[in-house]
């Protein structure tokens, strides 16, 4: 074996090197590893309506999909998100926004979206997939005790009007 060809000096020496990486690579490279297992885990999952994927060839830049839930205003909707992914990940949460412009009471004019698990309410335990689906769902019931956007809240409880300006507003 080739540990038993090695100078024990040299395999401390070694050990004392990998001890001092800066903690930027070996996090980057943790970091990778958990979204690789994520990747694994969302496209083996089987879930109707979210799907999620590096741009490009970065793993700290993702695109993601979800279609509106069955028996909302949003079934039959797409929309796309971006998810940008910190070196502290998954300690800290990750940036996700609507690139698909999203009328709903919960997202601004600019994507972003007021959903707690997003913020104060983050947890290491989420992941892409349940990000995902908690978006999905708060699509068909938002918060509008805390509306980023006053207009959808105000229409909100007129579901049919709601879905007028929706479906005729709406862009893929």
């Amino acid at each position: 074996m080739a540990s038993q060809n090695m100078d024990p000096a040299a395999s401390a020496t070694t050990a004392s090197l990998k001890g001092s990486e800066t903690s930027t690579g070996a996090s980057k490279g943790s970091v990778s590893k958990r979204l690789q297992q994520e990747l694994m885990t969302l496209m083996m999952s089987g879930d109707k309506g979210i799907s999620a994927f590096p741009e490009s060839d970065n793993l700290f830049k993702w695109i993601g999909t979800i279609d509106g839930a069955p028996g909302t205003v949003y079934e039959g909707l797409r929309y796309k998100l971006s998810l940008e992914f910190p070196s502290g990940y998954p300690y800290n949460a990750p940036r996700v926004k609507f690139i698909t412009s999203c009328f709903h009471p919960n997202v601004d004019q600019h994507g972003i979206i007021c959903l707690d698990i997003l913020k104060d309410k983050w947890s290491a335990l989420y992941d892409v997939r349940s990000i995902l689906l908690s978006i999905q769902s708060l699509l068909g019931e938002p918060n509008n005790d805390s509306p980023l956007n006053t207009a959808a809240a105000e229409l909100w409880d007129d579901q049919e009007a709601f879905k007028a300006h929706l479906h005729s507003t709406f862009k893929s």
